[in-house]
């Protein structure tokens, strides 16, 4: 589920990318014929990632403190999945602001209900409001968040996690996975799916959001 949330999401903003794109945490760049067709309005699509990703296959690198771009280099981005894994997410947002036109398109994801990945390198969960301060005083405006799932997907996703990753005999997970398959399904079916509440309260599987370079001088 978790990943038909982020394609969703994805899809959803394929109108506003546009002109050259940044695809920040590329990895094997899943999204890439994607966002080079309708309605996506992609002309040059560039992919950037670190170069110790045993994912990446990029076409250029980030060194930890610069995108080797020009300054207002780029007319839209996204980072699906990678502020988790930065542990300066403040210094990789400046940089794709700067990198960014005024007014360039910014879209983003990060889980929130979802195991250590990719250690030692996972070092957020991030709430909403931490995003909307950390893309704030990076130079964004026209921030809008929205949740994937409620409670309903939240149950169903750890029912889900547990059944595949605690340690269990082989017959056992066989056993419980084929039980667990059409309760999760049916719960999944419950949910109200994403919104843009104001996270007053609640539980949810993760975060989408977009912004947009501040036409302000930085």
């Amino acid at each position: 589920k978790l990943r038909g949330d982020i394609l969703r999401a994805l899809t959803e903003q394929l109108g506003n990318f546009s002109g050259t794109f940044l695809d920040i945490g590329c990895g094997r760049m899943p999204y890439k014929s994607l966002l080079l067709a309708a309605p996506a309005r992609v002309k040059a699509y560039i992919g950037l990632d670190v170069a110790c990703s045993p994912h990446a296959a990029a076409d250029i690198y980030f060194d930890g403190e610069r995108i080797p771009l020009r300054d207002a280099a780029i007319d839209s981005a996204m980072a699906t999945e990678v502020l988790e894994h930065c542990s300066e997410p403040g210094q990789i947002l400046r940089e794709v602001c700067r990198v960014l036109k005024p007014g360039g398109f910014f879209f983003f994801t990060v889980p929130f209900l979802w195991p250590l990945h990719e250690v030692p390198h996972d070092f957020y969960r991030y709430t909403p409001f931490a995003l909307k301060r950390l893309l704030a005083v990076s130079g964004f405006d026209n921030i809008i968040i929205r949740q994937h799932g409620g409670w309903d997907s939240a149950l169903a996703q750890m029912l889900g996690l547990w059944v595949t990753y605690r340690g269990m005999r082989p017959w056992k997970r066989a056993l419980l996975s084929r039980l667990m398959r059409p309760v999760i399904r049916s719960i999944n079916h419950m949910d109200s799916g994403p919104t843009t509440a104001e996270f007053e309260s609640g539980m949810f599987t993760g975060l989408s959001g977009t912004a947009r370079r501040t036409l302000r001088p930085q």
